[in-house]
């Protein structure tokens, strides 16, 4: 099975005529230099938003920018380590610049595969840092931007996961942030009094670099192939037996930042082919 990560083209995006989707409001992006993040990223910028990508990875985050502005966007990225909290603090202040910050999307992460009596605690404590205080500062930080705007509306999105409702083995701590996450999203939507929106995004396996590189680590930990890893566990359980592309991940974003999604509070965009819900089902 492929899983190479796909190219983008423009008629992969989603485009939604949005009153608030213009170049004066601001997304911020996490994870932009590749992925899910690179994706989003590029389809806010196609949305018309000036779109502010942040991570670790500068060739990467600068291939993204391109692609963005390639594709008639805008977009600038910023070099930001997200376990640096001075960093953070700043990135949101240049991206305050270019207008009124009103998207948010939490996306960026790491994996590490490894039972918990053997987990490394730097591991754990990178992965907290990186998955789950990071979107927790970011949103600390944007949040008094969003209520400073003329009305008051903002939304933040948050990358869970099918982990983020069921916990597999050898992924606690990666079970423990997404999870997390889900608590955050509901605890903004629950201070955002209608006006401040937070969702997240749930889905199975996507086509990353992510993804690809836990393969061995899990053919490993279980005793198997590579291949049986992809076709037994990835998509095992899902009724859809093809991996998600990272636009379309994108687009669920894009969608839940929109006016289309305005009672999408608190909610969970699950678009995993049916792996949790039909999850005992054989």
């Amino acid at each position: 099975m492929d899983i190479r990560e796909p190219d983008i083209t423009g008629e992969d995006i989603l485009v939604l005529a949005d009153p608030l989707f213009n170049s004066n409001n601001v997304c911020i992006v996490t994870g932009a230099a590749s992925g899910i993040g690179k994706a989003t990223a590029v389809a806010a910028a196609a949305n018309h938003l000036m779109t502010v990508g942040l991570d670790i990875d500068e060739a990467g985050g600068k291939a993204t920018q391109k692609l963005a502005r390639e594709m008639g966007g805008q977009m600038i990225f910023l070099e930001t380590d997200l376990c640096d909290d001075d960093q953070i603090v700043h990135a949101v202040a240049e991206a305050a610049k270019l207008g009124n910050i009103r998207f948010l999307a939490n996306i960026a992460g790491v994996q590490h595969i490894d039972a918990v009596e053997n987990f490394p605690m730097e591991k754990y404590d990178f992965m907290q840092r990186l998955m789950l205080r990071a979107p927790f500062l970011l949103s600390k930080l944007c949040i008094p931007h969003i209520r400073q705007t003329d009305d008051g509306v903002g939304v933040i999105g948050n990358m869970a996961s099918i982990h983020a409702h069921i916990s597999t083995v050898n992924k606690s701590v990666y079970n423990i942030t997404k999870f997390g996450l889900r608590a955050l999203t509901q605890s903004i939507a629950a201070e955002g009094e209608g006006k401040i929106r937070s969702f997240t995004v749930s889905t199975g396996f996507v086509k990353t670099a992510l993804a690809l590189g836990q393969i061995p680590a899990q053919a490993e930990q279980r005793g198997i192939t590579p291949e049986e890893v992809v076709r037994d566990v990835m998509m095992g359980s899902s009724r859809v037996k093809e991996l998600m592309t990272p636009i379309e991940v994108a687009n669920l974003f894009i969608f839940g930042f929109s006016r289309h999604a305005r009672y999408l509070v608190a909610g969970d965009l699950m678009f995993d082919g049916g792996m949790v819900k039909t999850y005992a089902q054989k």
